[in-house]
């Protein structure tokens, strides 16, 4: 039986963490339509090339010493070692290959996936509740809206997928003692692109410190935290794929972000539940069709 008690939730690790999200990455790689094969030679020897020059560049530039040299060698084996380059990757670099990905879309707009994604949650009906525990901690959070076209047209039967940390800050299926579709589930939109989630408002969290990640941020001085949000994704036949995380004002680290993945456009407006029972918030997806 799995000991799904917050103490058991609470000693999570890095090392764990990055070991799932890099499995995960894999799975998802080896089933791909888009398959490193297919990418073409001559643009890897461009990209290739080109960091590795940048990075010989700043060397030079910068004059770092063998010791620095012997630092970042003996860093970056750690951080395949803790299967951390999904969470490296994923919170520095992901939100510049995101930013160019959607920069033709006149829709809704999208931010990182991030490393704790995962796919075939357990689909429920528009109004549905997402999976919990019966003693889930947080404040009760009605999400609502529409899914649409840019033309206005209501797209009926559209798929949200919604997953977030919990109360303390971690992901099912990341962390020990947490159901396995925690938080975790997919939404059918009605006839009119509504949909209603019944759910829980997450929690702040810092990224796993323990690991390779966090003595960077150690050794850099910087912090490891990202404000409370809300994954989604979005998406309905001929209709490109929206990916994105909504944000709650007043959150200190919506201007600092780890990840920097907070745009202007994904802060939320919650209000009082007309029920008494928590927050709503209401938030409409918008669909550019695919090209």
């Amino acid at each position: 039986m799995t000991d799904t008690s917050f103490g058991t939730e609470v000693t999570a690790r890095a090392a764990q963490s990055g070991a799932n999200a890099s499995a995960r990455f894999r799975e998802r790689m080896s089933t791909a339509e888009t398959h490193t094969a297919a990418i073409d030679t001559a643009r890897v020897d461009y990209l290739a090339s080109k960091v590795v020059k940048s990075i010989n560049d700043i060397i030079l530039d910068d004059k770092v010493s063998y010791e620095e040299y012997n630092a970042l060698k003996t860093w970056l084996i750690k951080v395949g070692e803790d299967g951390e380059w999904p969470l490296f990757l994923d919170v520095w670099l992901e939100h510049s290959v995101e930013e160019v990905a959607s920069s033709h879309r006149k829709g809704s707009k999208g931010t990182i996936e991030g490393p704790y994604y995962i796919g075939g949650s357990p689909e429920l009906a528009w109004d549905g509740t997402i999976p919990m525990r019966d003693d889930e901690p947080g404040t009760p959070l009605l999400f609502a809206g529409q899914v649409r076209a840019v033309d206005g047209t209501a797209l009926a039967g559209a798929k949200i997928e919604l997953w977030h940390a919990d109360d303390l800050g971690f992901y099912s299926q990341f962390a020990p003692g947490l159901p396995e579709w925690n938080l975790r589930g997919t939404w059918i939109a009605n006839a009119d692109g509504r949909y209603e989630i019944h759910t829980r408002r997450p929690a702040p969290y810092q990224i796993p410190t323990d690991g390779a990640c966090g003595q960077l941020i150690a050794a850099a001085g910087w912090h490891a935290w990202r404000p409370a949000h809300l994954h989604l994704k979005v998406s309905a036949p001929g209709y490109e794929l929206i990916t994105t995380q909504l944000y709650f004002p007043g959150d200190p680290h919506n201007e600092d972000d780890i990840a920097s993945a907070v745009k202007p456009e994904l802060l939320l407006d919650p209000k009082d539940d007309p029920s008494g029972d928590g927050l709503r918030v209401d938030y409409d997806f918008v669909l550019d069709p695919e090209v």
